[in-house]
C-alpha cells in the first residue's frame, strides 16, 4: 500500500509543477502554462504539431525560454528516450531563434536541466521559474572579451564599411545592440543585404520608442541620427555576417545580471577613440571606476533623483540606475520600474552624443525618458532643471572655457533644489583660473564641502589632471573650510590597445577605503588628509618637496658662475676637456677595465 502511496502520476506531477514553477501566472509578453492539449503551432511556431507538457515563451527572442517535460514518479527520466524528447523541443524554439533555451526534466522526485541543450546543474527539487532565469542570466561578464569584439567591429566598420566618422559608428553600433535587445533577431539576417539588416535596426528601434515617445518627444534624435549614417560600401557579406556575430556576444554579455552598469559607450569610446585626444565637443568619457566611486562619495541611495546635466554617452547614469535598482531588490521590482522611468535625469547639448546616450540607456534596460537634448547654458534647461525633483547630481562637464564649463557648474548649482548634494569632475585648478567674481559669486550661494584629487594618470593621454569637487547648494560658503584628499593610486594598470583596467581586482578595496576615509575626514594610511581655506586656496595643494642639494650640485653651480665672470662657455669649455681627458692620455685595456693614465696617476 506504501507503495501506491509514494507513486506520483503524469498528470498530477504537471499540475504541481505548474504552480511551483509559476506557470499560471499572467505576464505582459509572455505565454506560459502547461496542460497535453496546447500545440507548437497554436503558440505560434506554425506547422508544429508536438506538445510540449510546459512553456514559458517570452516574445523577445532574446529572453530566456522554458520548455517543461514530466512523466511519472516511476519513470527514469535519465534515460536517452527522456532526455531525446526535452531537447527536441527544446530545439524547435531554438530554431526558432531563442538564444536561451531551459529545458526541465522532472519526475515530481528528480529534476534535471539543460540549457540550449547542455546539461546544467539544477536542484532536485523543482524551482520556480525565477530561479533558472536567474540562472542564465547571472553568469559572468567577460570584460576582455568584450574589449577585443568592440576593437573587431570597430575595424570592420572603418575598414569594410567605410565609416569615417567616430561616433557613426559607435551609434549603428549602439543601435544594433539596441535592437538585439528588442527582439530584432540579428543572427536571422546572416547572408542577407544589407539593406535588410540597416532597415530591421531602424524598425525595431521605431517600435522600442512608441510609448517613450509620448513622454519625451526628442527621443526621435536617435532614429534621425541613425538613419542619417552613410557606408560607402556594403556589399561585403562575410564583413556584415561578422558585424552581426561580434553585435549578438556583446548584446549576451550586457543581458547578463551580472552586468553592474559598466558603461557599454565608455569602452566603445576606449576603442573607437584610442588615436584621440579628445571629442569635437570638449567631451572626455567619465571611467567607469569613477561613476562607482562618485554615486558613493554623495551618497547616492535608491531613492535619490539623479541628474547628469552634461550626460555625455550616459556613463553616470547607467551606474546609478544599475546600483539604484540592485540596492531596490533587483531589475524586476516594482521599485526598480519607478527608478527606471522616474529617478534618472540627463543633458547633453551634441545631439550625436545625445543619441548615443539614449541608446546607452535603452541597451542597459532603459531609463531613457527623462533625457534632454538643450544646452545647460540656456534658461529653457535651467527652467527644465527646476521642474525636476532632482536631490544628487553627478557630472563631467566639458573642461573648456569656449564650452562653457563654469557657466554650466554655476546654472546646475543655482537651480537645483537647496542641499543637492552636486560632485563635479573638473581640472584640479579650473576654480581658481575662473574669474574672481564669478567664483564669489558662486560661493555666496553654494558651499564648497570637498575637493578630492583624482590619480594623475586618470584621463591618459588628454593632458589634464583633475579632482571632484563635492558642492552643496544653495548653502553659503561663509568661509567654511574645505576638506581635501589625494587618491594617488587607483590601481589600474594600462593594457595595450584597451586603455587603464583593473586587471588585478585592486580597485574595490581602494574605493572601499577612501569611501571611509573620506566620510570620517581622515586619511590615516597615506596621510593626504588637508583642510583648505577657501580665501587662500580652491584646490588640492600637493606638498612642496623640500629644497635638497648635493655637494656636486654646489660645486657645478660655483663652476658655473667662475665660467659666467670670465666670459667662458661652460658647454665649450666641457667639451674641450672631455676631449682633452679621452684623447689627450695614456689608455691601455685591462681585464676588467681600461686604465686611463692622465700625467703621473691613473682613474680606473
Amino acid at each position: 500500500m506504501a507503495k501506491i502511496m509514494n507513486y506520483i502520476t503524469e498528470d498530477v506531477v504537471r499540475d504541481e509543477a505548474k504552480f511551483i514553477l509559476g506557470f499560471n501566472e499572467s505576464e505582459k509578453n509572455i505565454q506560459q502554462g502547461t496542460g497535453q492539449i496546447t500545440t507548437f503551432n497554436q503558440l505560434g511556431f506554425k506547422g508544429i504539431n508536438d506538445k510540449p507538457d510546459g512553456w514559458y515563451i517570452h516574445e523577445n527572442k532574446n529572453y530566456v525560454a522554458i520548455i517543461l517535460e514530466t512523466k511519472n514518479s516511476k519513470e527514469d527520466i535519465g534515460t536517452k528516450k527522456c532526455i531525446d524528447e526535452i531537447k527536441k523541443n527544446c530545439n524547435i524554439l531554438k530554431n526558432a531563434g531563442y538564444k536561451k533555451v531551459v529545458g526541465i526534466l522532472h519526475n515530481g522526485k528528480r529534476t534535471i536541466g539543460f540549457l540550449n541543450n547542455e546539461p546544467i546543474d539544477v536542484p532536485n527539487d523543482l524551482q520556480n521559474k525565477r530561479f533558472y532565469i536567474d540562472l542564465v542570466d547571472n553568469q559572468g561578464i567577460d570584460k576582455t572579451k568584450i574589449y577585443d569584439t568592440t576593437r573587431r567591429i570597430n575595424n570592420n566598420l572603418h575598414s569594410n564599411f567605410g565609416v569615417k566618422n567616430l561616433y557613426h559608428r559607435m551609434i549603428f553600433t549602439a543601435c544594433a545592440l539596441v535592437a538585439e535587445r528588442y527582439g530584432a533577431n540579428l543572427e536571422g539576417l546572416k547572408d542577407r543585404e544589407f539593406s535588410m539588416l540597416h532597415n530591421a535596426i531602424l524598425s525595431t528601434i521605431n517600435k522600442s520608442l512608441i510609448d517613450d515617445k509620448k513622454q519625451n518627444s526628442k527621443l526621435h534624435i536617435l532614429e534621425d541620427v541613425y538613419a542619417k549614417i552613410e557606408m560607402n560600401y556594403t556589399e561585403n557579406q562575410q564583413a556584415i555576417n561578422d558585424f552581426i556575430t561580434d553585435v549578438c556576444d556583446i548584446s549576451d554579455c550586457v543581458n547578463s545580471n551580472e552586468w553592474r552598469g559598466e558603461d557599454v559607450m565608455g569602452i566603445f569610446f576606449n576603442e573607437f577613440n584610442r588615436y584621440k585626444k579628445k571629442s569635437e565637443a570638449g567631451q572626455i568619457f567619465t571611467p567607469e571606476h569613477i561613476t562607482s566611486f562618485m554615486y558613493r562619495l554623495i551618497g547616492v541611495t535608491e531613492n535619490d533623483y539623479v541628474a547628469d546635466l552634461c550626460c555625455g554617452s550616459g556613463g553616470f547614469l547607467v551606474k546609478a540606475m544599475s546600483n539604484m535598482m540592485q540596492s531596490a531588490g533587483g531589475y524586476g521590482t516594482n521599485k526598480a520600474k519607478d527608478i527606471r522611468k522616474n529617478h534618472l535625469f540627463g543633458i547633453e547639448f551634441d545631439k550625436e552624443i545625445f543619441a548615443l546616450a539614449c541608446a546607452n540607456m535603452l541597451i542597459h534596460k532603459d531609463g531613457k525618458t527623462n533625457l534632454e537634448q538643450n544646452d545647460m547654458r540656456s534658461e529653457t534647461a535651467c527652467e527644465w532643471v527646476r521642474s525636476k525633483p532632482i536631490t544628487k547630481v553627478l557630472m563631467n562637464p566639458p573642461y573648456e572655457n569656449k564650452f562653457g564649463c563654469m557657466t554650466i557648474v554655476e546654472n546646475v548649482l543655482d537651480n537645483v533644489k537647496p542641499g543637492t548634494d552636486c560632485a563635479f569632475i573638473l581640472p584640479d585648478k579650473k576654480l581658481e583660473k575662473t574669474s574672481k567674481k564669478q567664483i564669489d559669486r558662486t560661493l555666496s550661494n553654494h558651499k564648497l564641502t570637498k575637493i578630492i584629487k583624482l590619480p594623475e594618470p586618470l584621463f591618459f593621454g588628454v593632458g589634464v589632471t583633475t579632482s571632484v569637487f563635492v558642492f552643496k547648494a544653495g548653502q553659503p560658503q561663509n568661509g567654511q573650510e574645505i576638506f581635501g584628499c589625494y587618491i594617488e593610486d587607483d590601481g589600474l594598470e594600462t593594457v595595450k590597445n584597451q586603455g587603464r583596467q583593473d586587471v588585478k581586482n585592486r580597485w574595490k578595496e581602494i574605493e572601499n577605503y577612501w569611501i571611509d576615509s573620506i566620510t570620517k575626514l581622515r586619511d590615516t594610511k597615506h596621510q593626504t588628509d588637508q583642510w583648505i581655506k577657501p580665501s587662500e586656496h580652491l584646490s588640492y595643494q600637493m606638498p612642496e618637496k623640500p629644497f635638497e642639494i648635493s655637494e656636486e650640485d654646489f660645486k657645478k653651480t660655483a663652476m658655473d658662475y667662475i665660467c659666467f665672470k670670465q666670459g667662458i662657455d661652460t658647454k665649450e669649455f666641457g667639451e674641450k676637456l672631455l676631449n682633452a681627458v679621452l684623447y689627450g692620455s695614456e689608455v691601455s685595456p685591462a681585464e676588467t677595465s681600461v686604465n686611463i693614465k692622465i700625467g703621473g696617476g691613473s682613474d680606473d
